[in-house]
């Protein structure tokens, strides 16, 4: 039985891609969302989880930050994935004959340019391999979808138009989760997340990220949710390089846990080369 990798969506979407691309000896396992993957991971059903939590364009992902914490996960790893969009349709189709575009709206609005360009209408779907998906299970001839390209070999549909993105820097980064942590190796830059929430005091977030300062530790992501639905406090995601062990990122912490009533990590993890060869 070969092991598998969970994510979210129909076969063919952007994770499944991701999943394929960068954990080639596991089978993908598609969910209908966030919480069913995560529970996939859980239950022992998958191995491992592709999560998405941030595009280059769209910003985060929603939902994803309010359900890290409570799932009891580990963040093992992280991938990045350039995204590439095309226009598909059914076989035989010409692009001419093309008068409506279905996709998840986010993925429509990645491609403006050249919709408007066609002078297309646009229809909205819940996932750009659903689009696909759905275009092949009921065929129309002046019907396409914007979908990856694996959506297109999966469902059987001719690709009209390729890389149809307005940026061609458009890139998602995926979280990859399991049930227990794995130390990244010693001599790969490493990578933390943690949550924390501070005490309800005056200057208390200023106080607790203060020794990530003066201790020299360079904090990549700080991004702050509310939880439960209340207002007054407010929790916060972060990432920072190092390890926890590291004595610079220990002290830095101990302060951060002196200004606040909650503080959790919830993993560490090799930086990807992506975040330097993009700059190379």
């Amino acid at each position: 039985m070969s092991k598998k990798i969970a994510f979210q969506g129909e076969p063919g979407a952007n994770s499944d891609e991701a999943c394929r691309t960068h954990f080639p000896d596991y089978a993908p396992l598609a969910c209908p969302t966030f919480e069913e993957a995560f529970e996939a991971i859980k239950s022992g059903e998958a191995e491992l989880g592709m999560i998405p939590v941030e595009n280059s364009i769209a910003g985060r992902v929603a939902d994803v930050h309010h359900l890290l914490p409570s799932s009891g996960l580990s963040i093992v790893g992280e991938r990045f994935k350039p995204i590439r969009f095309h226009l598909m349709a059914n076989k035989g189709v010409k692009l001419g004959d093309v008068k409506t575009v279905a996709s998840m709206p986010i993925a429509l609005a990645q491609c403006r340019k050249a919709l408007k360009k066609l002078g297309v209408a646009l229809e909205s779907a819940g996932d750009t391999a659903g689009a696909a998906k759905a275009l092949s299970e009921h065929p129309d001839p002046a019907k396409g979808a914007v979908a990856p390209r694996l959506a297109a070999e999966l469902y059987g549909l001719d690709i009209l138009m390729q890389d149809i993105e307005d940026e061609k820097h458009n890139t998602t980064r995926f979280l990859v989760m399991a049930r227990e942590p794995v130390d990244p190796p010693a001599n790969l830059p490493a990578i933390t997340s943690f949550v924390f929430r501070v005490r309800n005091i005056p200057a208390a977030l200023y106080k607790a990220l203060g020794g990530f300062a003066t201790n020299g530790v360079n904090m990549t992501k700080l991004e702050s949710y509310t939880e439960n639905g209340v207002f007054a406090a407010t929790m916060f995601y972060v990432e920072v390089d190092g390890r926890p062990d590291d004595i610079p990122l220990a002290r830095a912490f101990e302060e951060l846990k002196f200004y606040s009533d909650h503080f959790a990590v919830l993993g560490t993890y090799a930086a990807d080369p992506f975040r330097t060869q993009r700059y190379a």
